[in-house]
């Protein structure tokens, strides 16, 4: 059995000047809105897993169900919300008006959460509750379908494959880029 999760392509929205951090709210609503990047070419292996995968299944979230879509248009797909990546806190003041580029904003805030901080968002503890019922579900999809593939998120697929490791499941990374990101965990009895 095989549950390969991929990292979605690069969003279409890719504005990065400097914001409050009560902006960074709309610019993150944004990104979840717009699709992904068509690129020239795909990681081999990642075509390979998604080409030979016997059920793919992607997070709702617009730049999954298109990153599956560019990988093989011919595929028929399952979306779940479950899949879908981890939010960020936003403060509730207003950090006196500092403006900064919304890629800054994401590793300040993802820090803030990693520290317990979930300000109006899903907790770390929630979330790897939610990672746990997902690697559930894929291992229940593996066991019916023998090779599954996920198109998801990066944080969320961390958090996955953290819970298919501690079910006895070895991950292999196939690729090192930051989007289309592919890694392969395998189970045998």
């Amino acid at each position: 059995m095989e549950i390969t999760l991929v990292r979605h392509g690069k969003s279409l929205w890719v504005e990065n000047k400097p914001i409050t951090c009560q902006e960074f709210k709309n610019w993150v609503e944004k990104y979840d809105c717009n699709g992904v990047f068509e690129e020239k070419s795909y990681p081999l292996e990642t075509l390979k897993k998604i080409g030979t995968a016997n059920i793919v299944i992607t997070s709702d979230l617009k730049r999954a169900v298109e990153s599956a879509k560019f990988l093989n248009p011919n595929l028929s797909t399952i979306s779940d919300p479950l899949f879908r990546e981890t939010e960020l806190p936003i403060p509730l003041t207003r950090l006196l008006g500092l403006k900064l580029n919304a890629s800054i904003w994401a590793v300040i805030l993802r820090c803030l959460w990693f520290s317990s901080y979930s300000s109006g968002c899903e907790s770390l503890k929630d979330a790897k509750i939610r990672a746990e019922r997902a690697a559930k579900f894929l291992v229940e999809c593996a066991k019916d379908h023998d090779n599954v593939v996920l198109v998801g998120h990066g944080f969320f697929n961390m958090l996955i494959g953290k819970e298919l490791t501690k079910r006895g499941w070895n991950g292999k990374k196939k690729t090192s880029s930051k989007h289309w990101d592919s890694t392969t965990y395998s189970y045998i009895q």
